[in-house]
């Protein structure tokens, strides 16, 4: 289903977060759940996978993750600023200790010279420790490569955030 990477990436995230006795919790948006599909694809995910948010639109965003509503209206869905609130209210809302958020553009459409498709903002917050964010730009040609492009960023994040 996945590619050798991703699912190697997820064996490792799993291992690791067993390690460190850390549950995972992902909020989605551009990716639908493809995160917590690659995760739970592995044997064992269930030792450290607690929860998957998928929130595709804004007002879901709103009511499972507290994401303001002013704060989308200003500056859209697809930003750094909602990737993060979308990291902490995963991370508040469950009963995990690390947190992946994704939001983007996956194509074909939907892109803007300001957001071109490709556009992805992804944010890991840990229980008791600041937020990361990384700014993706990436150039591929069909919204499936986009959206596992998003996924394999995802879960090196969150490894980097185990550690």
């Amino acid at each position: 289903m996945f590619s050798l990477e991703i699912e190697t990436l997820a064996r490792l995230l799993i291992d690791e977060a067993r390690s460190r006795s850390l549950r995972i919790v992902t909020a989605e948006s551009c990716t639908g759940g493809l995160v917590a599909g690659a995760i739970c694809s592995i044997a064992g995910a269930s030792d450290v996978f607690e929860r998957g948010y998928v929130v595709y639109t804004n007002r879901a965003k709103q009511e499972l993750l507290g994401v303001p509503g002013d704060l989308i209206a200003d500056l859209g869905a697809v930003s750094e600023p909602v990737a993060r609130m979308m990291a902490e209210g995963a991370l508040e809302n469950s009963n995990a200790h690390v947190a992946v958020a994704i939001t983007g553009i996956a194509g074909p459409g939907g892109g803007t010279s300001m957001k071109p498709v490709g556009t992805v903002h992804i944010a890991t917050a840990r229980a008791n420790q600041g937020l990361m964010h990384r700014g993706e730009l990436f150039e591929y040609e069909t919204r499936s490569e986009i959206q596992l492009a998003a996924v394999q960023s995802a879960l090196e994040m969150l490894r980097e955030r185990m550690r």
